[in-house]
């Protein structure tokens, strides 16, 4: 039953059929973009080098990477081919969660206790570091403590009490209490839900704000950071890896691929086995001082498979996602859509300005796992968070690191992972994807 809100990357000019590394593009600037303040430019690449690693992708992963090796005296280089923060990195919907994407309790029927213990307590070291990492390089992230998870059904009410016991009594983490109608009700503003949980351990960030300023805290340890610079080709050869882009190659002993949603054909055993589906997001006006709406602050995901998730910003607006897409083409007039699905939670918003929409594409697995793999000597691939992305990104862009100091112990946790490829190869997998999402989607509303 674990849901997790899926995080919107940015528009672009071509489908996920052939998407690649095209422009971002969207209905307007994102609510982050916004407030985000100072977002320093990189340079492109200019000419060739040799380094020790090189990183493919400027969002969370590659760029903790690339911190945490310059920080360990590794001579490290990243390019991003356009700005660190066009994709989901820099415009998801902000909120931390606890542990893995699934629940502890069901990783333990499909792992064993041992191992999902194990995942569950690297997702809370992941969120811990986070916070820490923040704190201690003076990123303001705007972190308020709290997130609800709710039954949009009845019949799922049982499974969240279950749950809140299981975390306590058989994971240790007593941050979850179980919460009946009326309680919920009274902590979202809204009667539209039966109950669920509230998690004290967690809580949501501005991630534009920490995305801009794990940048700055690469650079300032010694990493060359280049946006502007698209990878056309990574190959492997010669007992290291050569990056090749249109203003020069760069050679290196390792290379972490870290597109994600946005690697298109570059590596084709990331493309089999991580697909990009549609997610957007939108923004109110301020609510004010005397608005109903949560008025303990927490975020929100609820039991949807296409799920809604939803927070109060900083300045009092709501930053609502829960719209997806699984064909070509992207949807027309974001915020009226979006205004529906707020409407049905919170009758009372029903003419309330949109000021921010935005979206684009999300990268998911089968199992909605993540996707960690040495995808070629020397080189590994990870993505695919599936809208548990802040946390695990940030901390896997960490474990890379560790690996290539020494330590692959902790990110083999990771790597296990059983993650099949899509059906379909790259001629029916998309429409396979559609089909079957957009069944589910229908029973949300059965």
């Amino acid at each position: 039953m674990a849901t997790v809100a899926l995080l919107p990357y940015s528009l672009t000019s071509r489908s996920p059929h052939s998407m690649s590394y095209q422009s971002p593009i969207s209905p307007g600037i994102s609510w982050y973009e916004a407030t985000v303040g100072e977002r320093p430019e990189y340079p492109p690449l200019d000419g060739d080098k040799q380094v020790d690693v090189v990183i493919i992708g400027g969002g969370f992963t590659g760029l903790s990477a690339a911190a945490h090796l310059a920080q360990a005296g590794v001579n490290v280089a990243l390019i991003e081919a356009h700005r660190f923060g066009d994709g989901a990195s820099g415009r998801n919907g902000g909120q931390l969660g606890t542990g893995q994407r699934a629940w502890p309790e069901e990783l333990e029927q499909e792992l064993g206790f041992t191992r999902a213990k194990a995942l569950f307590d690297l997702g809370e070291e992941a969120k811990a570091h986070l916070l820490e990492f923040a704190e201690t390089n003076g990123i303001e992230i705007d972190y308020v403590p709290g997130q609800m998870s709710v039954a949009h059904k009845a019949r799922y009410v049982d499974e969240y009490r279950a749950h809140a016991d299981i975390m306590r009594e058989r994971f240790s983490y007593p941050h979850i209490s179980f919460m009946d109608a009326r309680e919920t009700a009274e902590r979202l503003g809204s009667p539209r839900y039966f109950g669920g949980t509230r998690d004290t351990g967690t809580g949501h960030i501005h991630p534009l704000k920490l995305l801009v300023g794990t940048a700055r805290v690469a650079a300032s340890a010694g990493a060359q950071l280049h946006e502007q610079t698209k990878a056309t080709n990574v190959r492997s050869e010669g007992g290291g890896v050569q990056v090749t882009t249109p203003h020069g190659t760069i050679t290196a002993e390792k290379s972490l691929i870290a597109t994600n949603a946005y690697g298109g054909a570059l590596e084709p055993k990331t493309a089999a086995h991580l697909m990009p589906i549609g997610s957007f997001i939108a923004t109110t006006a301020p609510l004010g001082a005397d608005s109903p709406v949560l008025p303990g602050g927490e975020s929100v995901d609820d039991s949807r498979f296409v799920v809604r998730y939803f927070r109060k910003s900083n300045d009092g607006r709501l930053l609502f996602g829960g719209r997806e897409v699984y064909s070509n083409g992207d949807p027309k007039d974001i915020g009226s859509q979006i205004r529906r699905q707020i409407t049905e939670i919170y009758s009372s918003l029903a003419d309330v300005e949109i000021t921010h929409a935005w979206g684009g594409y999300v990268g998911i697995t089968m199992p909605r796992k993540p996707f960690v793999r040495e995808v070629m000597p020397h080189v590994i691939a990870a993505g695919g968070y599936s809208g548990h992305g802040i946390m695990l990104s940030n901390f896997t862009g960490k474990l890379y690191a560790e690996t290539v100091c020494g330590n692959r112990v902790r990110l083999k946790l990771l790597e296990e992972f059983d993650i099949p490829p899509f059906p379909g190869g790259r001629l029916f997998r998309h429409a396979l994807l559609f089909l079957a999402l957009n069944w589910y989607a229908l029973r949300d509303r059965i």
